[in-house]
């Protein structure tokens, strides 16, 4: 199949698993396509067909690729930040999907304010408290929003987390129902520049569930592009 069979395929996948009754969908869902590691060619087949959100593991990869993109295409940090290179994507992002601390915050608020942007943030959360993965823990993401109040450049649009790599749906629904009952939690809290409107959960393997779930924003890279080349 196409790239282009292959949107079509996972659209009508996330518009068929928003109809469950037995979940709780958001009114609408973003597709993100995950291009790590992709040839500039083959992403260029997703945003002639018409993709405009683009999500990048790899600060040097957006770098590489945004000049190669025209304007419009919208360009999200998805994977782990580290301070000393926020200097570079802070004029090309869209969104970062990976706020998970403090000192990060200051370095990008500090990086925006320089030039004079608002950069649309996720807070990534740990849900499951896996070793291997980044983010806050639940019971930590609470405080650390009270906090947000002190980097005005920094608009906080929501949550981020990674399903559990598990065969079984349960566990990984799970962790997509507590993100969303998180999402709901800290929408009560009167913060500015804390709005909450973004739930960015699911990929390849599991972006159904979390549609379900209430995910509006999904992550696939595979199910688009396929196998990455390693």
């Amino acid at each position: 199949m196409s790239v282009a069979d292959n949107i079509d395929d996972v659209k009508l996948r996330i518009d068929k698993a928003r109809q469950d009754p037995n979940g709780t969908p958001a009114e609408s869902v973003r597709l993100i396509a995950v291009t790590k590691t992709l040839t500039v060619e083959k992403i260029r087949e997703a945003v002639d067909y018409g993709l405009r959100d683009l999500g990048e593991n790899r600060v040097q990869e957006i770098i590489e690729k945004y000049p190669r993109f025209p304007e419009d295409v919208r360009w999200h940090l998805i994977g782990h930040l580290q301070t000393n290179k926020v200097k570079y994507i802070v004029d090309k992002v869209y969104m970062i999907h990976s706020l998970d601390s403090i000192r990060l915050a200051a370095e990008i608020e500090k990086r925006a304010a320089a030039i004079d942007r608002i950069i649309p943030c996720l807070i990534q959360v740990n849900i499951a408290d896996e070793d291997t993965k980044f983010g806050l823990k639940i019971d930590e993401v609470e405080d650390f929003v009270k906090e947000m109040v002190h980097f005005p450049h920094v608009s906080v649009e929501g949550l981020m987390t990674i399903g559990p790599h598990v065969a079984e749906e349960a566990p990984i629904r799970e962790v997509f129902r507590k993100l969303r009952q998180l999402k709901n939690q800290l929408e009560k809290l009167p913060q500015p520049t804390v709005k909450m409107r973004e739930l960015s959960m699911g990929m390849s393997g599991d972006f159904e569930l979390a549609v379900r779930e209430g995910a509006t924003m999904v992550r696939v890279g595979t199910s688009i592009f396929g196998a990455r080349i390693k």
